[in-house]
């Protein structure tokens, strides 16, 4: 495809649409047709940048791209040119168009902060409306990538989800088993101790399984993965960032939303089920051990109580749930990494943010499937 810059002018008005592929193979191609079109706009007050129809962007385009841009905001002999960019339907080259702009108009967070109360106030609830476009913003482009990752293949890091695969699920076997088998024992202890002032210790097994199978089962799981899956996925990404290797992913022409988060996200998904899984089966054990050991019910009664107490719906509930809470998981370590800014310190602060973000998402989570399964009779 051949690469054409179209300049439209009306008045004091005028537009640009760049066409076809701004990379290295085409750039002296476009660095004529960009010249061309920019000494039409001479005497514009306002330019419009239509990134539409732009089909393939690397590096060397998006600099030649924002040095336009620089070169029509900058200083002249008559008014100042007022810039507009559209690039609601390409907004990956929109991105990679800002990594290359000479001028930086941002402010730092110290330097813009109000001292006084009221604006102190108003400041924070500023940054909480951005924080909320921006987490909107994420989903969308998240949710998106899915879809996306079928029809482009290639556009994903498949590679990498063995390892992630490895690194959630197998090394993380032996704690997330853990704490669901000491909450058996718990659940157990608590059943016996309550249940047993009425002489109703044979409904200890069914307590069971019905709090660890439908509720603490995959809430138990979720807050285990999101504290050390979750925290390593968002220092990783969040290292990425700080060490310009998600910029080098754009500049390589490579969204770094379908390369790096759609294959945690899915390797969480996957992992989760059968996490849950593994804990149910070791919680049954932890309530075995805490009935057999305090009350005189056999081993072969409560394996019978608790068989009894198993059905379809108890399981199913559980594992319905975990795929979800994954994919929040998923999403909030991965956003959190990747909004990093700065050194170090900001990594382990987004780190910190992540495990906290996503504890509290899957509450949340599991407390809207409870509710829902309530209404819905399940």
């Amino acid at each position: 495809m051949s690469v054409v810059v179209r300049a439209d002018r009306e008045g004091d008005r005028g537009r640009l649409i760049p066409t076809g592929h701004f990379d290295l193979a085409h750039a002296t191609t476009a660095a004529r047709a960009i010249a061309s079109a920019e000494s039409t706009l001479d005497g514009c007050h306002a330019v419009e940048i239509d990134l539409s129809e732009v089909s393939e962007l690397d590096g060397a385009g998006a600099v030649q791209l924002a040095r336009l841009i620089d070169r029509l905001e900058g200083p002249r002999s008559g008014p100042r040119v007022l810039v507009s960019i559209l690039g609601e339907r390409n907004p990956e080259a929109v991105r990679l168009i800002d990594l290359y702009r000479e001028r930086r108009t941002s402010v730092p967070a110290a330097a813009r902060r109000p001292g006084a109360p009221l604006a102190r106030i108003g400041s924070v609830a500023a940054e909480w409306f951005s924080a909320i476009h921006g987490t909107l913003d994420f989903a969308g482009r998240s949710f998106v990538a899915f879809p996306r990752a079928v029809m482009a293949p290639r556009s994903v890091d498949w590679r990498s989800m063995p390892r992630l695969v490895q690194d959630i699920g197998a090394d993380g076997l032996l704690v997330a088993g853990a704490a669901n088998l000491l909450v058996g024992v718990i659940i157990g202890f608590l059943g016996v101790s309550q249940l047993g002032r009425f002489g109703a210790t044979v409904y200890v097994p069914e307590l069971v399984v019905v709090a660890h199978f439908r509720e603490l089962g995959p809430l138990v799981t979720a807050i285990v993965v999101a504290g050390r899956s979750g925290a390593g996925l968002a220092s990783e990404i969040a290292t990425m960032k700080v060490s310009e290797e998600i910029d080098a992913l754009r500049a390589m022409g490579f969204n770094p939303v379908s390369w790096l988060v759609v294959p945690r996200c899915l390797a969480l998904v996957l992992v989760m089920p059968v996490l849950t899984w593994v804990g149910d089966v070791l919680a049954l054990l932890g309530g075995l051990a805490a009935t057999t050991t305090i009350t005189d019910m056999s081993a072969r009664a409560y394996v019978m109580g608790t068989s009894d107490a198993i059905t379809a719906g108890h399981f199913l509930v559980g594992l319905v749930k975990s795929p979800f809470l994954g994919l929040a998981i998923g999403l909030i370590a991965c956003r959190q990494g990747l909004a990093t800014r700065g050194g170090a310190a900001e990594v382990g602060a987004r780190t910190t943010t992540a495990v906290v973000m996503s504890i509290l998402g899957v509450i949340v989570i599991s407390a809207l499937f409870t509710v829902l399964f309530a209404f819905v009779g399940v």
